[in-house]
Order: C-alpha cells, then sequence, then structure tokens
C-alpha cells in the first residue's frame, strides 16, 4: 500500500506540473500565442506613394504612376503553357523557365518576383489573360512620373536600394525605391513615405487561405510628403531650349531669397528614361556617354576658371583694402607689364578709372589692382591671406551649404596653397597676377558665379542658394533664411555695379541692351587648354530691387557676348516679362549649336580616329 502511494503521489506532482506549466503558456503567456498566430501568418508590402514635386507656381514636376510586379508562387504552377504565357510577357520560353527555377530556388512555398515594373499599359493589356495562369498574380508598386520631361538634374531621380544602403537605413528592404540624385535624393526623407503591411493567414506550407483576423492589423501606406520647390518651370524649360547643341549651364538666383530659379545644365536628359523596367539600360548609356557626360551637372559640378566676372571682386577687394578709389585712373599701353611677363589686353587703351575698367573688362587695369592688393603695406603674405579672406567671403572655394545632393567647391588659393605650389615663400602679387582677372589658380562652379552675381546685388550679403521653397508641414530650415554677409563694406558696392551698368549702356555687352529693363553685368572669357576659350556672363536685373541673378558658361563659345550675354540676357527678359522682344536674338541662340567645336576638341584629344558623337 505504501508504495501504491508514493506511486499515486509521484504522478499527481507530474499531473500538477503540467497542468501548471499549460495554464501558464495558454492562459498567462502571450508570447507563445502571438508566436503561434506569426507562423500562421504572411505580410504583404503595401508601398507608399512618394511626395509629389511641384515648382513655384505649383506646376507639377514630378507625380506618380502606377506600375505591377508580376509576382509566382510555384506550389500553385499547375499545367503551364510556356509558349502562351511567354508570347503574353514578350519573353522566350526559355526565360520563363529560367525564371520559375530561379523562383523555385528561393521557395517552392513562398511568393517572389518573377517580371517587376510592368507599365500600367502593358498590364492592362494582359491583365485578363494573365487570371489563366494558375500561381500568378500582379502587385502594385509606385513609380515617379515627370509631366514636363524636363530638369532632370533637377528633380533627380530613384532607383531600387542595395544591400550596403538598407544595411545603413533603418526602415528599407530588398525591393524599395530610393532618391538617387537631385531633390529625389536629398529630401529623401521626406518624399519616401511609410509602406504599410496586409496580412493573410497561411497554412503549414506557407499557402495563403485568406485575410488574417478581416484585416484587422493591417497598416496602410503612409503617403510621403508634398515639396514644393523654388524652380520656375517655365524658365527651366526655356534656359533648356537655349542650350540645345552647347554644353554648359545656366544657374538663375533670386537675390532676395537664395532661391533657385533654374538650375540648367546641358546636355541633359529626359527622366522618364530612367523610369521602369528600361531604367538600367537606358542608365548604363547615360552613365558610359563619358563625351557629352548628361549624368553630370555642369551647374553645381563642373570647375572653370572664373575670367573677367572675378574683376568685380578684385575691385570690390582693391576698394576695401584702400589700394584704389572710385576715381582711381591708371593707363592702359594694351597690356600688363611687369619686368618680362605681360598680360595682354583687348580693351580701347588709354587712361580708364573703375567704372570704366570694368565696362571694358580692361586685364591690365585689374593686374594692377591685383598686385597692389597682395604686395599692400610690402607683406605679400599678409596680403595674400587677406585677398583669399575676402574672396571666399562671397562663398567662392566653399561648399556653398545649399540642399542639392552633390557640387564641388572650386579653388581660391591663399598662403599655404602658394608655399607648396611654388616651392618657396618669397612670392609677390606678380607671381600669381592672373588671379586679377580670373584665371590663374581660380576655379568656380557657375553656382559659386551666380550666388557672387547675388551678393553683389544685393550690396554686401547673400542667401544660401537652396532648390526647396516649402514643405508640407514643415518651416524652411533657417540656414536658408539669414542673410550670409561678405566682408565688403556695402559702401563699396555702387560703383562697381555702376560698372556694370556701363557693360550694357556702352561696353563690351551693349548689343544685349534691353529697353524696359536695367541690367547690370559683366563678360567673360574662360581659358581652355584643350580647345577654344569658354564664354562667361553674369548679370542681375533690374538695378534697383533685383528679382534674378543669373551666371551662363557656354564650353568653348568663344568670348562672353557671342553665346552667354545673348543667352543670359534673353532669360532675363523672359523672366522679367514673361515675353521676348528680340526675336532675331533668340532665334540665333534657339538653332546655334557648338557641334563642330566640340568635334574639333575631340579630335584634338583623342585624335582623328576616335569615335565622336553629339546626342543633344
Amino acid at each position: 500500500m505504501q508504495h501504491k502511494a508514493v506511486f499515486f503521489s509521484v504522478i499527481l506532482v507530474i499531473v500538477l506540473v503540467f497542468s501548471a506549466r499549460l495554464f501558464n503558456i495558454q492562459i498567462q503567456n502571450d508570447e507563445y500565442a502571438a508566436r503561434a498566430e506569426r507562423n500562421a501568418t504572411q505580410a504583404e508590402k503595401l508601398y507608399a506613394p512618394r511626395g509629389y514635386i511641384y515648382d513655384r507656381n505649383k506646376e507639377l514636376l514630378v507625380g506618380n504612376s502606377p506600375t505591377y510586379d508580376l509576382m509566382v508562387s510555384p506550389y500553385l504552377v499547375k499545367n503551364l503553357d510556356t509558349v502562351k504565357l511567354a508570347k503574353l510577357l514578350d519573353l522566350t520560353t526559355d526565360d520563363i523557365s529560367n525564371r520559375l527555377i530561379k523562383a523555385k530556388k528561393y521557395s517552392y512555398f513562398r511568393s517572389s518576383m518573377f517580371m517587376k515594373m510592368l507599365p500600367k499599359e502593358k498590364y492592362a493589356m494582359i491583365n485578363t489573360e494573365l487570371q489563366k495562369f494558375a500561381g500568378f498574380y500582379s502587385q502594385k508598386r509606385i513609380l515617379r512620373n515627370y509631366p514636363k520631361a524636363g530638369a532632370a538634374n533637377v528633380v533627380g531621380f530613384i532607383g531600387e536600394v542595395n544591400t550596403e544602403f538598407i544595411n545603413a537605413n533603418e526602415g528599407y528592404s530588398s525591393g524599395d525605391l530610393a532618391g538617387k540624385s537631385g531633390i529625389d535624393k536629398s529630401y529623401e526623407a521626406v518624399l519616401k513615405g511609410k509602406h504599410g503591411k496586409r496580412f493573410y493567414t497561411v497554412d503549414h506550407r506557407n499557402r495563403r487561405i485568406g485575410i488574417w483576423k478581416n484585416g484587422k492589423h493591417d497598416v496602410l501606406p503612409k503617403a510621403g510628403k508634398d515639396i514644393i520647390s523654388t524652380i520656375d518651370l517655365d524658365l527651366q524649360l526655356y534656359g533648356e531650349q537655349l542650350m540645345k547643341g552647347k554644353r554648359g549651364s545656366i544657374v538663375a538666383i533670386e537675390p532676395a531669397t537664395g532661391e533657385i530659379l533654374a538650375l540648367v545644365t546641358s546636355p541633359n536628359y529626359n527622366p522618364n528614361e530612367l523610369v521602369g523596367r528600361l531604367r538600367s539600360r537606358n542608365y548604363t548609356t547615360l552613365y558610359y556617354d563619358s563625351i557629352n557626360k548628361p549624368l553630370f551637372d555642369r551647374g553645381i559640378l563642373a570647375e572653370y576658371p572664373p575670367g573677367s566676372p572675378f574683376k568685380l571682386l578684385g575691385a570690390l577687394i582693391g576698394l576695401q583694402e584702400g589700394v584704389i578709389s572710385p576715381q582711381t585712373t591708371l593707363t592702359c599701353r594694351h597690356g600688363w607689364h611687369y619686368g618680362s611677363v605681360t598680360v595682354s589686353c583687348h580693351c580701347k587703351g588709354g587712361a580708364l578709372d573703375l567704372r570704366k575698367a570694368i565696362s571694358e573688362s580692361c586685364n591690365s587695369y585689374f593686374c594692377s589692382v591685383y598686385q597692389r592688393t597682395i604686395d599692400k603695406g610690402a607683406n605679400s603674405r599678409e596680403g595674400m591671406q587677406n585677398w583669399s579672406d575676402h574672396v571666399k567671403s562671397f562663398g567662392l572655394g566653399k561648399y556653398l551649404g545649399n540642399d542639392l545632393p552633390t557640387g564641388k567647391k572650386g579653388l581660391v588659393p591663399d598662403v599655404s596653397f602658394y608655399d607648396d605650389f611654388l616651392g618657396y615663400t618669397s612670392w609677390k602679387g606678380a607671381t600669381s597676377v592672373s588671379n586679377g582677372i580670373g584665371q590663374g589658380e581660380l576655379l568656380a562652379t557657375p553656382i559659386q558665379l551666380a550666388n557672387m552675381t547675388a551678393a553683389i546685388a544685393n550690396h554686401g550679403y547673400y542667401y544660401t542658394p537652396h532648390i526647396v521653397k516649402h514643405i508640407e508641414g514643415r518651416k524652411l530650415d533657417s540656414a536658408f533664411t539669414i542673410p550670409k554677409y561678405t566682408t565688403i563694406e556695402s559702401k563699396h558696392f555702387e560703383t562697381v555695379i555702376d560698372g556694370m551698368l556701363d557693360v550694357f549702356e556702352t561696353g563690351t555687352a551693349r548689343s544685349m541692351k534691353l529697353e524696359n529693363i536695367i541690367q547690370c553685368g559683366k563678360t567673360g572669357t574662360a581659358q581652355n587648354p584643350h580647345g577654344q576659350d569658354h564664354s562667361i556672363f553674369v548679370s542681375f536685373a533690374p538695378k534697383k530691387n533685383p528679382e534674378i541673378a543669373i551666371a551662363v558658361i557656354i564650353e568653348n563659345g568663344y568670348w562672353g557676348s557671342r553665346w552667354a550675354a545673348p543667352i543670359s540676357s534673353l532669360m532675363t527678359e523672359f523672366y522679367l516679362t514673361d515675353t521676348i522682344t528680340r526675336k532675331n536674338v533668340e532665334e540665333r541662340m534657339l538653332i546655334g549649336n557648338l557641334h563642330d567645336e566640340y568635334r574639333a576638341q575631340h579630335v584634338r584629344v583623342y585624335g582623328e580616329d576616335s569615335t565622336y558623337t553629339a546626342n543633344f
């Protein structure tokens, strides 16, 4: 009896332990129930629409269009007619077989991508027929759409994320799309939205058998926020027309705000080419076009000697440093001469004061001003550092801090630069005198030149150039609303601006004068070791309360008044009046091209036997 009592006691203890454990699992511990539910469900991603991008007048720049991924569940595929499916999808039977093998290797029971990004037109054609193929179904996603097919470098494009991107950015997974350039890249966090999920109940083989809990736990996608850009789309598209057949850029800025009105690069591309199934092929073609470089945004990436527009800064620095006054008169004898060094000049010659030296673009005058500035007080090292600091205060030689996803900072030399560059420290102003006329070691991007011009128009300050005007539900970053002041006192700007006015009235751009708009500008020519010089022009208008500051660079365009000045003047008139009064000038710019010059340059660099193709 005693043994039986012990036996039954042990059995009772075991039953009580198992009962307590079962009670804990089934009643008290929700984790096990949740784990069981997770094992019986499958989540489908619901892609969030990206935010729209508009121009400053709320005209649509970038929208969205639906596209469809064709999915396959291999375990459901029965009696597949590969010939018929191949014909329906414009594939070969081998393509069908290989894709199905790949899907089976991924998972026999889980769904996977069979064919991605079917455009809605193609999907509409095959949707009814697709229902005849067991195991195949479509999944909707959203792609970008560009109604005007312009401003590609501004708005950018999106592309599929890779493993490196996924690991570095939370919230992304395979198949997601993200901005790769332009606004779509700079403001990815704002535009992307948040994907949703739909949950399905699945069996032990992961086959869907219904909506889980009637969609109670489904999460709807949340669209990205809309953005209003600073771009004036009409001005942007007009600039793109003017730049056809030419290489270079146009950058236009509103001086009062720093808002970028136009950011034109040429050659460019149609942004719709980088959407959908052909994106990869088209991108490869654009990427490897090393001659035209359509993916290279010259407005923010190309670095050039600033040429004669830099004389405006030379004048301002000379005034600030007290080495000249507005009345300082120097005599030009067809060039600047210092020992065996000569810098030629093409102005009319004779005695010139500062205002006339600007309007006639006298090299001799500004070489002398530069030499005086650097050698001031017999301390060239101190003079060089002061000069460099003044130049950088206009945004040259450094990253501007704009909201564009890329850019170059150019080059403004200083004391340490010349110590290293020359290999000795006893240099003087004459050693680097080419800087005085915007040549030498100086380099600037077109957006920096436009910003410099805006600072002059404002008599000594500028707002950081930016491409976004308003974000839905947010305030603009204060970095774009606080003015940045140059090191030049405001009293020195009027004489320089008067000289820029004379450029249109009696100087090097007098043929581009407008009767109803008072323009101020400066022509320029930047030397190019591989061919013809670059045509450069900067301007702003009107003189009082300026509304637009602009920089134009035409590669191999000869002198500034040949291409850059007419284009700048046309852009100014178009923006301020919505009309063009000089149809002959417009026609000459629209039909004019530099293909022959570019081909000649290509031959000079690569030889007669190398291939040259103009695609713009």
